[in-house]
């Protein structure tokens, strides 16, 4: 029999908000985080806003010394782990250090630092190159700082699968809890990827949305308007434990973590393959590890990055799993908000969900103006709705055709 793994902490460090308080305040308001880039000079760039975290201060999470030898990846890692186990209420000093683990993903890592100590070989040298400069930009050092600073030893590493990263973080963590390697993780995910290069990168791909005299409805998933996504940064950080030490330790549950299905396209390195096989496979293969069927679902937080091939594919996913009961589904975008926060976006999507299964409100896509009819589902249009979420899925799909999916049930 499977062990029931349950969310007990949750830990946000977004674009609209830091904290779950702050988090969920704005999602309810329909707060969009994106405008002009105010970090760096973007004349150049075709696309010239993002959603900044600008509010992020460092010392509020660990002294400045620390801060300074540590990615800003790293940095917004260990903030949303403090705020998630500060949620969870646990005391890792009471707790078996070989029985918790750590699993936190990036999609690129410490990119930032890699532009810093070219800049500096280039105009300096090699040897001014920083003692400190493998150890910020490596992915592993977000899950290794979170294990040094709580002493937790079990398992600990990160995965690295574009946008679909810190789900796949979760679903693996999910499976070892299951299997007995941990009781206790924490896991997610966090990104800082909103610089020259990762902007200049993003732009010559073409992804990005260029609505550069409206940042604020540039991020319209499943809009007929939409053309292109809105690049964004921070960090979500869970904390996920059996149920029975849920229970031992009087913890508050937010929801039980209930399946988890990973896919691969097999198609194209940044395109969905057009007939939705693989993507809507990980959706049933999900639900089935749920021991659910699809008409148990009542909410979709889906993938909706704003791009034309993305929700067009992704709403067609959807018909393919549900059937019928696709009409019924409620469908929303977290990233309409926070823009996409690449290998973060996962879990801070999947805090999003919680939340609305704890206070039975469904957050909206905001910027639905102009209905698509290749995407013809109930996306909870630019306002929040009262409903019961009795069972939810999180997709994620990223480049390179992965595709990752989690269900998680109402407790109680």
């Amino acid at each position: 029999m499977k062990k029931k793994v349950v969310i007990t902490g949750l830990g946000a460090v977004s674009p609209i908000g830091i904290g779950k308080e702050e988090f969920w305040k704005a999602l309810m308001e329909g707060k969009s985080a994106s405008e002009t880039i105010s970090s760096f000079d973007t004349t150049n760039f075709s696309t010239k806003f993002a959603c900044e975290i600008k509010n992020f201060s460092p010392e509020n999470f660990f002294d400045k010394k620390k801060a300074r030898r540590m990615d800003r990846f790293v940095q917004f890692a260990l903030a949303a782990a403090k705020l998630a186990v500060e949620d969870s209420k646990i005391d890792f000093s009471k707790e078996n250090p070989e029985r918790c683990g750590v699993i936190v993903g990036s999609g690129i890592g410490g990119l930032r630092t890699i532009e810093e100590q070219t800049r500096i070989m280039i105009e300096k040298g090699a040897n001014r190159i920083s003692p400190f400069f493998i150890p910020m930009l490596i992915t592993n050092m977000a899950p290794g700082e979170i294990a040094i600073n709580f002493g937790v030893r079990g398992p600990n590493y990160a995965l690295t699968s574009a946008c679909a990263t810190s789900t796949h973080c979760i679903g693996d963590a999910l499976r070892l809890i299951r299997y007995g390697d941990m009781d206790i993780a924490i896991v997610g995910g966090a990104e800082a990827s909103v610089t020259p290069l990762g902007l200049g990168g993003f732009c010559a791909l073409k992804a990005l949305s260029t609505r550069n005299d409206n940042p604020q409805k540039a991020s319209r998933p499943f809009d007929a308007q939409r053309n292109g996504f809105v690049m964004g940064e921070g960090a979500g950080i869970l904390v996920i434990e059996t149920e029975e030490h849920a229970k031992a330790r009087g913890a508050k549950i937010y929801c039980e973590l209930a399946g988890y299905g990973a896919t691969d396209d097999a198609f194209h390195i940044t395109a969905p393959e057009p007939n939705a096989v693989a993507s809507s496979k990980c959706m049933s293969v999900a639900i089935e590890d749920a021991d659910l069927k699809p008409e148990d679902i009542d909410y979709v937080n889906a993938h909706g990055t704003s791009t034309e091939l993305n929700d067009k594919t992704e709403t067609m996913s959807v018909k393919k799993v549900f059937g019928e009961h696709a009409r019924k589904l409620a469908i929303s975008s977290t990233k309409s908000m926070t823009g996409h926060l690449l290998g973060a976006a996962g879990a801070i999507e999947l805090i999003a969900t919680a939340l609305c299964m704890e206070k039975g409100i469904i957050h909206p896509t905001i910027n639905y103006e102009f209905p698509d009819p290749d995407c013809d589902l109930d996306y909870v249009p630019n306002k929040p709705r009262e409903g019961k979420i009795r069972a939810a899925i999180k997709n994620s799909l990223g480049f390179g055709g992965h595709n990752a999916t989690l269900v998680v049930k109402a407790y109680g």
